[in-house]
């Protein structure tokens, strides 16, 4: 049962490796709106929360700083300076 429960485990981290990957390859090849980018975060966001429900603030601090910095880097955002993290 506990191998089991492991592989779960590992099969939920690779599914979301595999989302975050690809999230942030399209946040920086695509050709996306900065509304599009915003939403493409969000819908990430959630289906990593739907993998793991008890580690959204884990995530908000890993992920969501990398995700706003290639957005803040594709689009002029008023406060913020160019090149900055």
């Amino acid at each position: 049962m506990n191998d089991d429960l492991l592989r779960e485990e590992d099969r939920k981290i690779r599914r979301l490796r595999i989302i975050v990957d690809l999230t942030l390859a399209v946040l920086i090849q695509g050709d996306l709106s900065f509304v599009e980018s915003l939403e493409l975060m969000d819908t990430t966001r959630k289906a990593a929360i739907t993998l793991f429900p008890d580690k959204e603030s884990v995530y908000d601090l890993i992920y969501t700083p990398r995700f706003r910095r290639i957005i803040r880097e594709r689009f002029t955002i008023p406060g913020t300076q160019s090149g900055r993290n």
